[in-house]
């Protein structure tokens, strides 16, 4: 997707690497069935079923959907050093990981909800 596709948030977040309010995007509290995916590429990233609360307020996930469906990539910027978590289709910047998720991976990959679209599906 073009940046004239993307709203100016999205663009700050995907193509920028901005980040978004806590507890402001629209899929942080989202308890629905589902599937999420890049908001650029459509490519899918994380399942509702690895989703949890993190306490953080951005939408949280213990494993992608698929290994490679996302890119780790050292992240030095702001006097941190983080893991930058892009999606491995088209770049986008998602996120963070972190080591401190549950089990069984021990990872929260901390994601914009603005980097995200997401398609429900009928399961419980």
């Amino acid at each position: 997707m073009n940046k004239k596709k993307l709203t100016p948030e999205q663009h700050n977040i995907c193509r920028e690497k901005g980040t978004e309010a806590p507890f402001s995007g629209k899929y942080w509290n989202l308890k629905d069935s589902g599937i999420y995916k890049c908001v650029c590429c459509e490519t899918e990233l994380f399942s509702s079923d690895t989703k949890f609360d993190s306490g953080t307020g951005w939408p949280s996930f213990f494993s992608p959907i698929k290994k490679n469906s996302i890119k780790e990539i050292e992240d030095l910027s702001n006097n941190m050093q983080r893991t930058e978590a892009v999606c491995h289709n088209c770049d986008a910047h998602l996120g963070h990981v972190f080591s401190d998720g549950p089990k069984p991976t021990g990872l929260r990959y901390c994601i914009n909800s603005a980097s995200l679209n997401f398609k429900k599906t009928n399961e419980k």
